[in-house]
């Protein structure tokens, strides 16, 4: 049990997201650089002062390359600062602007490997127990040390598996809105095949007898069963999940009326379509559905004071365009993405239409939901 548990840490990999040194990690250094030089001029008590200013102002592109290569960096910054006194009898070569070196700990456990976090950790210690035992700091300033390297430590791996967590939930949401959409696919595809059996049995019910509607009929079938083929290549792209399909019709954007309900109990919803939406695919009308649903709900539930939300659908010949947008207060409590990560499987499901969908505050008040699907567009 020990084994693995030690195996699984050695062996994790680093988190997604770290990147390469950005203009903010430059203004980060810059401001630093004015600190350290401010402290070399007004401290008039700074031990060594030519040696810890440039040594505080050579560690500081470390910070830089935190995200990248933190083991590389720490290794850097306990190297260059155990080897330090011997270049001041001993005495701590260090000034307060010095703090920022507590970042690179808690980088390394922030975005390193498991084993470069292991290796980091080994590195650390080994250099607080030789400073306490060639005497260059006392018993109780080297726990003070480790207390504080560990609490750094500890903060960052507590924000990497939080930021785990919530990728976990991300792509949670991103599956189930793959299953919705693909059970809305299922019903377009039964739908299409109920068509083609009940047109089946009427061409053999008249092809003796009426020649030409039998004939009809092949084509009526012929139609149907190119559609549901389509229809049941983007049910295939999107991974459905070996579940039972819902005995329910899909939704259409005919549908979107029904999203008023009772306007005594909230924001009245006001429906406004346009242009050609009788022959939209299913597929589309579905989505264009659900996603200006979940709008819906998300007005209901986190617009202060709404009065009215909109609903709008516009359609031409290559696109349908949604737009959801209500009266309410905006501010810092109301975020683009709630607690239900409502927006994310929204933009998930527009994303496999090949569409777009984006929210965000109005310049006055209010929020807005835009969402873009293309005509004939299918589940990638």
């Amino acid at each position: 049990m020990v084994r693995d548990l030690l195996r699984s840490i050695w062996e994790e990999p680093r988190p997604a997201g770290a990147r390469a040194p950005a203009w903010r990690d430059g203004v980060l250094v810059g401001l630093l650089a004015i600190a350290v030089t401010l402290e070399a001029l007004l401290r008039t008590d700074l031990p060594w002062r030519a040696i810890s200013v440039a040594l505080t102002a050579g560690l500081l592109p470390t910070l830089l390359w935190r995200r990248s290569r933190p083991l590389l960096m720490v290794v850097i910054l306990f190297s260059v600062s155990t080897l330090a006194p011997l270049f001041t009898g001993g005495v701590p070569a260090e000034t307060y602007t010095m703090v920022f070196a507590l970042i690179l700990p808690y980088s390394l456990v922030r975005w390193g490997s498991g084993r470069e976090t292991v290796i980091g950790s080994a590195i650390m210690l080994v250099k607080m127990v030789f400073t306490a035992a060639v005497g260059v700091l006392t018993v109780a300033d080297t726990i003070g040390g480790l207390a504080v390297l560990s609490t750094a430590c500890a903060l960052g791996a507590a924000i990497r598996y939080r930021g785990r967590a919530r990728q976990r939930e991300l792509d949670q949401v991103k599956l189930l809105e793959r299953e919705r959409l693909a059970r809305d696919l299922h019903d377009t595809v039964a739908h299409h095949v109920s068509a083609m059996a009940i047109r089946a049995q009427a061409g053999l019910a008249t092809a003796a007898t009426h020649p030409d509607a039998a004939v009809e009929a092949l084509r009526v079938i012929e139609a149907e069963a190119s559609l549901a083929l389509t229809e049941m290549r983007s049910m295939v792209r999107v991974l459905r999940h070996n579940e039972p399909a819902q005995r329910v019709p899909s939704p259409r954007v005919g549908d979107l009326a029904g999203l008023a309900g009772d306007s005594r109990t909230g924001p009245a919803v006001e429906v406004t379509l346009e242009g050609d939406i009788d022959d939209l695919p299913s597929s589309l009308g579905a989505a264009v559905y659900r996603l200006a649903q979940e709008s819906v709900t998300n007005a209901r539930r986190h617009a202060r004071h709404a009065t009215r939300i909109e609903v709008s659908v516009a359609a031409d010949a290559t696109s349908v365009r949604l737009h959801v947008s209500d009266d309410g207060e905006t501010g810092p409590t109301r975020s683009p993405a709630p607690a239900g990560f409502g927006l994310t499987g929204m933009i998930e499901r527009a994303g496999l239409l090949g569409g777009t969908c984006v929210a965000g505050p109005n310049p006055d008040r209010g929020w807005t939901v835009t969402a873009v699907l293309p005509r004939n567009g299918s589940p990638a």
